[in-house]
């Protein structure tokens, strides 16, 4: 009887000035189910990372002197790469980020669509015309203003959406015609080494696109070098205004955390609110700065709500993200399955109740749902970022807007209700960067303006609003005598 042959673990350096290069130091990417070697990647050092700042900067020089129609076929040839690729994409998600394969394939959908929205924004940049004879002084003066490239990015990605808040990096930077210098999570560095192939076939030109793999202190070169003019960060809002206070001159764009609340008023669709909740909350393990994390219902419903937020939360399953039945996976380090068990713990020994959940296995942690909690425990007040909720009932709408706004975050808030005088209440009321009525704050679609208010960020994604970032407006006086 032969052997079985098993296929070897694939070897992938880092992408530079458009070469391929292995140096550095030889890393393992684990897969957090179960700890098997998904990969091996090289990381390269701060020399690494001053050569690609300087091949960007030279590719700059090309890449903002792109016609739009050149930038508009580059993007749309990588939307077509991705796809072509898509369950090579989807397994390496699911590997080396351990979510579920079907909500992997959904991410690399969704990276399709935003390569393909930032193609067609890149024909969007009309520009302004001015009058300028509004005084008897300035009769014959006109003005243009006209957007160009910024100048070399720097993109810094986590390893939620290691394929998707990529291409909310990359995208817009290809569209504006900056070149980039993209450090990838280092949990989840493959899926953006396969996006940097997708990019060199659809000839962008070489340096325009730098994909290094660096440790923490090796990166903050991006940060602090002035020839990269803007650097764009998803992540932690501790490391995110860390990089503010050392960036100097240049333009920061971030997109922190949250801990989103959500409201279901008495009118609401009981059974569609629950379900939306326990999507919002669970999916990928709740590991998304805009999960469900606390949810207040109207007292006269919350015991109903209750009962249907938690039929549906046991239908979850949980288990090997490779397998086609599988809603939760594993959390992407077992250290944050272990914080998140002391922080439930912690808030049952302070009174909060605990109707299902709370325990872990490994890195693996089953979907928990709290209530009688109280705001100042960290379940509340802290970003969880694992699968857990809490709900807990209000009287007053108003005092339930306060609650959302107890909170560090303003990332999105959702809104369950009919009422249209409600909706606005809410919208003028909450601190957030986005209000979802009639669903959860999980909700997002690539084109939309997205950031938060205060902890959660500064400046926002969606195509058109980071291309916007990524510009400078120049004006042209004319004075034709």
């Amino acid at each position: 009887m032969a052997e079985m042959t098993v296929a070897p673990v694939a070897t992938h350096g880092f992408f530079m000035d458009g070469k391929w290069l292995e140096e550095g130091d030889l890393m393992d990417v684990r897969a957090p189910y179960d700890g098997s070697i998904v990969g091996h990647v090289y990381q390269g050092h701060r020399a690494h990372a001053d050569l690609a700042i300087a091949a960007a900067v030279k590719a700059f020089g090309t890449t903002r002197r792109l016609p739009a129609f050149e930038r508009q076929r580059v993007l749309r040839q990588i939307a077509i790469g991705i796809h072509e690729r898509r369950e090579e994409f989807a397994r390496t998600i699911a590997l080396e980020a351990g979510k579920p394969i079907k909500s992997s394939r959904m991410e690399v959908d969704r990276a399709v669509f935003t390569f393909n929205v930032a193609a067609e924004e890149t024909v969007r940049g009309y520009g302004e015309y001015l009058p300028l004879d509004w005084q008897q002084s300035t009769v014959g003066r006109w003005g243009i203003v006209r957007r160009y490239p910024l100048g070399p990015v720097a993109g810094i990605t986590p390893f939620n959406f290691p394929l998707n808040l990529v291409a909310h990096k990359v995208a817009p930077a290809i569209a504006a015609g900056c070149s980039m210098v993209l450090k990838p999570a280092p949990q989840t560095p493959i899926s953006s080494l396969l996006l940097a192939e997708v990019i060199q076939q659809a000839g962008w030109p070489d340096g325009g696109f730098n994909c290094v793999l660096l440790s923490n202190e090796d990166s903050g070169l991006l940060v602090s070098d002035e020839r990269i003019k803007l650097i764009s960060f998803t992540g932690s809002a501790a490391v995110g205004w860390a990089i503010k206070n050392n960036a100097g001159k240049k333009k920061v764009v971030l997109e922190l955390g949250g801990n989103s609340g959500v409201i279901v008023h008495s009118d609401a669709d009981l059974a569609y609110a629950a379900d939306r909740c326990v999507t919002g909350g669970f999916s990928y393990a709740g590991q998304s700065c805009i999960s469900v994390q606390r949810i207040l219902v109207e007292h006269s419903v919350y015991g109903k709500f209750t009962e249907l937020l938690l039929a549906a939360v046991s239908k979850l399953k949980v288990g090997d993200p490779m397998e086609e039945s599988s809603d939760l996976g594993p959390l992407i380090r077992e250290s944050d399955a272990i914080r998140a068990v002391e922080w439930v713990q912690e808030a049952v020994r302070g009174g909060a109740r605990l109707l299902c959940g709370g325990t872990r296995k490994g890195s693996i942690f089953e979907p928990t749902v709290l209530t009688g909690t109280r705001p100042n425990m960290k379940v509340n007040c802290q970003e969880i970022f694992a699968p857990v909720v809490t709900v807990e009932p209000y009287t007053d709408f108003a005092a339930a807007l306060k609650e959302v706004n107890n909170s560090a975050y303003g990332l999105q808030a959702g809104l369950f209700t009919r009422d249209a005088q409600l909706i606005f209440q809410a919208y003028d009321e909450l601190e957030v960067g986005g209000l979802v009525a009639g669903d959860v704050p999980t909700f997002r679609i690539d084109h939309m303006p997205y950031g938060g208010v205060k902890d959660s960020g500064l400046g926002r994604e969606g195509l058109r609003d980071a291309i916007e970032e990524m510009t400078e407006p120049k004006l042209l006086v004319m004075h034709l005598r």
